[in-house]
């Protein structure tokens, strides 16, 4: 038996791996069922690939259990190793020269070029136990094995093991239970079957503890759908999604070549309850090699598809040092960026094989989907092409195609309002010309579009426009439009008046019926995201807008002409600002002094009683 010790740069390593790298001290019996599972791949894979005379016909992992000695083993009869590899392998962070890792690690906790050694996870056991020790023979080698053993302190033996057999077994004499430092009875045979059960369920191996096999072995997305029933996959959405409902939609996904991946998502049929909330859980479990890494992984699904349920399980990817934390790098981009893509997809193609799916699924989650035209510019056409908008064409939702489709000869902008609601919307002082000249509008009344409206430029070569911003005429031939008269010198009085209310007076081509509205200058914010910044603190000056005249109407047709016998008549200010006022009120907004604004309207209507 030969005694070694570990160098001072590995003593610190270990203590940082112990109590530092891994948050969850269960975590040691993961890595030690992922490293046996990677041994039975390799034996498998030497006799396919190398011919190794080897017995594959039971490749497995056990687990055994002494209560009363308090030791854990895990087993496999997978290939094992030589003495040279156990120095080697579980000498990755115990040996000479590793300041510079070690460093390293203090620094960033990150090391993803690890990830796979066996040493790394194997030094995780120390968290749990006060000794560990390993017996192992390489397959194809005769005679004797190797038995190493460390108390995780100064130093650790190596010995030769006569008479064992192929794999490796590694026994840990298990510290006592300290459940205020989250340190379990790891020989409780429920604790057993709950780590198995959360980390291990889907190893393509049986983990048999005694007769009883503990995981199922069945990763539902590594099989051909083909051979999976429905209700397969609906308990398992269930399973990971805890809703009771089936999913609306499954979806499969498997990459191939130099960087592997499968993936099995679920479009749920209803929109959870905290969807909107910050603190609600979102993100895909993540799977390595079918080891389960972690449950929310948001790097893998944008926070507009929060609602996507499923499982993403890569052949290799780069983890921090305890295969907890995902690095942003290109395979976790390129994942992303392809699950994304066949969400989009495969949303775009229920709108033509299955309009009533889709119509649940817009209205269930189009909401969130349209936060990604905020987030992601780059899928802009994508999100926009299994959008569907309100529209005054009818009742039911219509896509930005089918309204380009529908627009009148010469229209070259799509026309948009947004609200609170339909019926807002709808009874809009701005909507009257439209109406009347047979122009489609989209009715837009979630708070997310009042956003990102100014984030899409155009659809189709067609630009977005609202028809509350900006100048309006769409009578385009000059012997239509009505003589406008002298308003000069009342769109005078009346910008003095309110001058600190409005920043124009002006006469409208958009009303019809209403005496006036209140219109937002072409690169203004909305009155509706000025109050959505200040309710999130962000205050600023506010926004002057335009205030439009119905050269038309009776009420300022007889305010001209008032105006013209006196501009000194004491009433005229008092209209003036009870016009701005029912122009306010009508587009559902906010006055400024609702009393002043009552008496002036209860004043006024006395008069004419």
């Amino acid at each position: 038996m030969e005694t070694l010790e570990f160098q001072a740069e590995a003593r610190q390593l270990l203590q940082l791996m112990v109590h530092s790298i891994y948050s969850n001290k269960d975590i040691f019996l993961r890595e030690l069922i992922s490293n046996a599972s990677d041994a039975l791949d390799k034996l498998r894979l030497a006799k396919l690939q190398d011919g190794l005379e080897a017995d594959t016909s039971d490749l497995h992992i056990e687990i055994e259990a002494d209560t009363e000695a308090r030791t854990l083993t895990v087993r496999d009869n997978g290939i094992g190793m030589t003495r040279d590899e156990v120095v080697e392998l579980i000498g990755t962070i115990a040996k000479s020269g590793t300041a510079e890792l070690l460093t390293k690690l203090k620094e960033a906790k990150e090391s993803p070029e690890l990830i796979g050694q066996f040493g790394v996870g194997f030094y995780s056991t120390f968290m749990v136990a006060d000794k560990v020790t390993l017996v192992t023979r390489k397959a194809g080698t005769e005679g004797h094995g190797t038995r190493w053993e460390s108390e995780g302190a100064g130093t650790y033996t190596i010995d030769d093991a006569p008479d064992v057999p192929i794999g490796t077994t590694i026994t840990l004499h298990l510290r006592p239970k300290d459940e205020d430092d989250a340190l379990y009875d790891y020989t409780d045979e429920w604790k057993i079957k709950e780590i198995v059960k959360r980390y291990s369920d889907f190893i393509s191996f049986p983990i048999r503890k005694g007769d009883e096999v503990l995981n199922s072995q069945k990763a539902l997305w590594a099989r051909p759908r083909s051979e999976v029933t429905d209700e397969e996959y609906h308990q398992f959405y269930r399973h990971i999604s805890h809703d009771w409902t089936d999913p609306l939609e499954i979806i499969n996904m498997k990459a191939e070549g130099t960087f592997e991946y499968e993936a099995l998502l679920f479009i749920p049929s209803r929109a959870p309850h905290d969807l909107f909330q910050r603190d609600a859980r979102r993100g895909l479990q993540l799977f390595v090699k079918r080891v389960f890494i972690m449950d929310d992984s948001k790097e893998l699904i944008p926070d507009y598809l929060r609602f996507v349920k499923g499982v993403v399980d890569a052949a290799d990817l780069s983890l921090n040092i305890s295969r907890e934390i995902l690095q942003q790098d290109r395979h976790i981009q390129m994942i992303r960026r392809r699950l994304v893509k066949k969400v989009l997809s495969t949303i775009k193609d229920l709108m033509s094989s299955n309009p009533e799916k889709y119509a649940t699924f817009w209205r269930e989650f189009g909401r969130a989907v349209k936060e990604g035209l905020l987030s992601e510019p780059d899928n802009h056409k994508p999100i926009l092409e299994i959008a569907s908008f309100a529209t005054t064409h009818g009742s039911e939702p219509t896509t930005l195609a089918a309204y380009v489709e529908r627009m009148k000869e010469g229209q070259e902008e799509i026309y948009f309002l947004t609200g609170e609601s339909r019926s807002q919307v709808e009874n809009s002082p701005h909507m009257e010309a439209f109406q009347a000249e047979g122009y489609e509008v989209l009715i837009l009344t979630d708070p997310v579009d009042e956003i990102w409206v100014d984030a899409v430029p155009e659809w189709d070569g067609k630009k977005l426009r609202s028809i509350a911003r900006g100048a309006v005429d769409l009578k385009k031939d000059e012997e239509e439009k009505e003589p406008e008269g002298d308003f000069g010198p009342l769109l005078g009085f009346l910008k003095e008046k309110l001058d600190e209310r409005v920043k124009e007076v002006r006469l409208s081509h958009r009303l019809t019926t209403s005496a006036a509205c209140l219109v937002s200058d072409a690169d203004d914010i909305t009155p509706a995201l000025e109050k959505m910044y200040r309710a999130m603190g962000q205050e600023g000056p506010r926004v002057k807008r335009i205030l439009e005249l119905n050269p038309n109407h009776p009420l300022v047709t007889g305010l001209r002409a008032a105006h013209e016998r006196g501009a000194e008549d004491a009433a005229l200010p008092d209209t003036a600002e009870l016009l701005y006022g029912t122009a306010l009120l009508a587009e559902g907004g906010d006055l400024d002094d609702p009393a002043r604004f009552a008496k002036l309207l209860a004043d006024r209507l006395a008069q004419t009683v």
